[in-house]
């Protein structure tokens, strides 16, 4: 099971033996979850005021960088297409799966220096993570883009011959080139009208060449053939032609342009597959923390898997900015309190819900059971928005995909 119960509860005489307290209601004696500690650093508290503002902020910016979070991964498992059992091994945070990131988590103090304000330090995970959604954006425009011309190249190669290109079909001796007076035309005649297509070729218009017919290509429905005709014929020609249910394509041999098709075809191919698969695509920039920018030239699954992680953890340092300032405006000052990471087992999840109620129902005793939200407006505390209990909870859930 992928989710996370982000707690925190005030310190007793230690934090200590506010950890010993739950792992013995939790896990020694029936093995509701597995608990970790989760260490959050000495941040700086600031004024009240300042941190009823801030909760506010950082429960929308939570949702936004949630939200990119799981684009960046929806859209690793769009790019890789086939792949998509290998997504989830592409989804790492620092290295690691994200379960393991989780549960050892440890604040990243070189992207987030804790001598920042809350307020600063929420505004650079904004900025952070602002901007690759801002690239992700044009990353996906630029690859859709790509894979959409592709797709219409290979419509045009496996369609009606009606309509399909047919640059891989003809070859130069098939036509008649060069000549101030006969050219070769390409017809599309159904199958079921192959016999009349023999027996009245020649004589639809004035000046058909006899014999000059020939099968190139046929597929389920349709064949095409060439004849050779007079220039001054074609008009006629092409009249009577429709009007015995043969169609005349609108072809000119061209090798330059035929040759720029296929080439076109390759590029495209190819193009589309370095960026799948990691062929070097083009320089690029991602932002890596408030102050510096680091140059990075790589695939798009490769940008993908590193602007994954970036919000990833950004997304994690969120939840532990929001577990203090809950834990400071709820248990007051000095700061004491212990923040832990509950997975639950998922048979008993309803039991541990319990457990913790009964805990900590002494520090909130409107919150002894789980209260309606809609009923509760206390600014800064975000109980619109989510469930209460009379301890902190946030939800983490690291299952991000959502393969239809």
């Amino acid at each position: 099971m992928t989710e996370f119960w982000l707690i925190s509860a005030p310190g007793e005489k230690t934090c200590q033996q506010t950890w010993d307290k739950i792992m013995t209601a939790t896990t020694r004696t029936n093995n509701l979850s597995t608990n970790n500690k989760f260490n959050i650093p000495d941040l700086k508290v600031g004024t009240l005021d300042v941190l009823v503002g801030l909760s506010d902020e950082l429960a929308k910016l939570d949702a936004f960088v949630e939200s990119v979070v799981k684009k960046v991964a929806q859209y690793m498992a769009d790019v890789l297409e086939d792949s998509r059992d290998k997504v989830q091994e592409n989804l790492l945070a620092n290295g690691v799966d994200l379960v393991t990131y989780v549960t050892r988590f440890q604040w990243d103090m070189a992207k987030y220096p804790i001598k920042q304000s809350l307020k600063n330090i929420s505004e650079i995970v904004s900025k952070h993570v602002s901007q690759i959604d801002n690239d992700l954006k044009a990353r996906a425009s630029a690859y859709n883009n790509l894979k959409g011309n592709l797709q219409n190249l290979e419509r045009k190669n496996a369609g009606s011959l009606l309509t399909r290109s047919l640059a891989d079909i003809v070859k130069k001796e098939n036509f008649v080139l060069d000549s101030e007076y006969l050219i070769t035309m390409l017809v599309v005649v159904p199958k079921t009208n192959y016999a009349d297509w023999q027996h009245t070729y020649e004589t639809l218009s004035e000046m058909v060449v006899p014999r000059s017919t020939n099968l190139l290509f046929e597929d389920q429905d349709s064949g095409l053939f060439t004849v050779t005709l007079f220039r001054k014929a074609i008009d006629d020609f092409r009249l009577k032609a429709r009007e015995n249910k043969f169609t005349v394509r609108d072809f000119q041999y061209n090798e330059e342009e035929m040759k720029a098709d296929k080439e076109e075809m390759t590029r495209l191919s190819t193009d589309k597959k370095k960026q799948a698969v990691g062929m070097l695509l083009h320089q690029c920039w991602i932002f890596l923390t408030g102050s510096c920018m680091c140059r990075l030239q790589g695939p798009l699954v490769r940008w993908l898997k590193v602007n994954f992680s970036e919000a990833f953890i950004a997304w994690i340092h969120i939840k532990a900015l929001r577990v203090f300032v809950e834990s400071v405006l709820r248990y007051g000052l000095p700061v004491n309190f212990q923040a832990m990471l509950l997975q639950p087992n998922k048979k008993n999840m309803k039991k541990l819900r319990e457990v913790l109620n009964d805990l900590y129902k002494h520090l909130d005793s409107s919150a002894a059971a789980i209260i309606d939200q809609s009923a509760m407006d206390i600014p800064g505390l975000n109980l619109s928005q989510q469930e209460y209990y009379p301890y902190v909870y946030y939800k983490i859930d690291c299952n991000l995909l959502d393969f239809k």
